[in-house]
């Protein structure tokens, strides 16, 4: 790991009022926040900004790094209540902003991306802006994201993620290229990078805590559409995000199935969420069979309370008695 740098430099907060606010959430993010902090500047471009990292209580030197660095103001959580809450706490604290781009801390800004950002915000109806994705290796990063039905689920599950993004009834994900290099309105999209405008924020409330990791940003989208907010896919700005672990993690894949169906069931009737829970349940049981052994933990979490990550321990049943 790089050394920590050891001289401070000007804050990026502005003492006037600021165009933007950037919240990031960080934990355990030391191997991150360097490479984030080094793009802030040509991607803010002349924006006045405001730069606050809620840290959830990191056990590494996240914070110190950040502190080294000393452009940016750092709220530490005494424990970590989730992403959710933590972008909660950024955008309480930058309510002077009238827009506030909410980060992972595993991505790397582009040059010019969030005027571009800004500016698409400013369309009539807008209140989300979603950025293009890229991976580290340049590679498009799917990252938009259609609303979840029972059609879309069994589709994952009975032709693999691959085969049914190509179709747009039979995956929440938008499997095409083509759609990724077009300026349009989306349902929703991954969370890592999402530019909010304040009016958006304050009209479809806070972010949804019982969350805590995943299905927190299909959810504030969803009541933003409610709300007659606009999402926006804006493939001039581009960020490079690293990502990736929820598929390869036992814990984290538990915690995208989990909240996958609850979400659903929070929208729909007992019928329609049953279904809903038993297309994710097998996608999780076919990726089992394979030897995957993220998918078999998460097989485990749907149907046995006993086996969640304690953070969705007091999530409930999952479907009605």
């Amino acid at each position: 790991m790089p050394a920590i740098p050891i001289a401070p430099r000007p804050p990026w907060r502005s003492e006037a009022s600021c165009d933007i606010a950037v919240v990031v959430v960080t934990f355990n993010s030391a191997t991150h926040v360097d490479r984030l902090l080094a793009s802030f500047d040509p991607a803010l471009g002349d924006l006045r900004s405001r730069v606050v990292f809620v840290d959830n209580n990191s056990s590494d030197d996240t914070v110190a790094r950040l502190r080294a660095d000393g452009r940016a103001e750092v709220l530490c959580r005494p424990d970590n209540r989730g992403f959710a809450a933590a972008v909660n706490i950024g955008l309480a604290q930058t309510t002077d902003a009238p827009a506030v781009l909410i980060l992972n801390p595993d991505l790397a800004l582009g040059a010019g991306c969030v005027p571009t950002l800004l500016a698409a915000g400013r369309d009539p109806g807008v209140g989300i802006v979603v950025p293009q994705m890229r991976t580290p290796g340049g590679a498009i990063f799917r990252s938009l994201r259609r609303e979840p039905t029972v059609g879309r689920a069994l589709g994952v599950a009975v032709m693999g993620g691959r085969v049914a993004s190509r179709f747009a009834g039979l995956s929440e994900t938008v499997g095409d290229d083509g759609s990724y290099l077009t300026q349009g309105d989306v349902d929703w999209a991954t969370g890592a990078a999402m530019l909010m405008t304040r009016e958006c924020a304050d009209v479809t409330g806070p972010w949804d805590e019982s969350f805590f990791l995943y299905s927190e940003e299909t959810d504030f989208a969803y009541r933003a559409r409610r709300a007659g907010f606009r999402v926006r896919f804006e493939p001039a700005a581009v960020v490079t995000h690293t990502g990736g672990d929820g598929m390869t993690s036992p814990r984290l894949r538990s915690m995208i199935a989990l909240n996958r169906v609850r979400y659903f069931r929070r929208r729909h009737g007992p019928a329609w969420s049953a279904v809903f829970y038993s297309s994710v349940l097998l996608n999780e049981l076919s990726r089992s069979a394979t030897g995957n052994r993220a998918a078999r933990a998460a097989a485990r979490a749907l149907v046995n309370p006993r086996a969640r990550p304690r953070e969705l321990s007091c999530s409930g049943r999952l479907l009605p008695r």
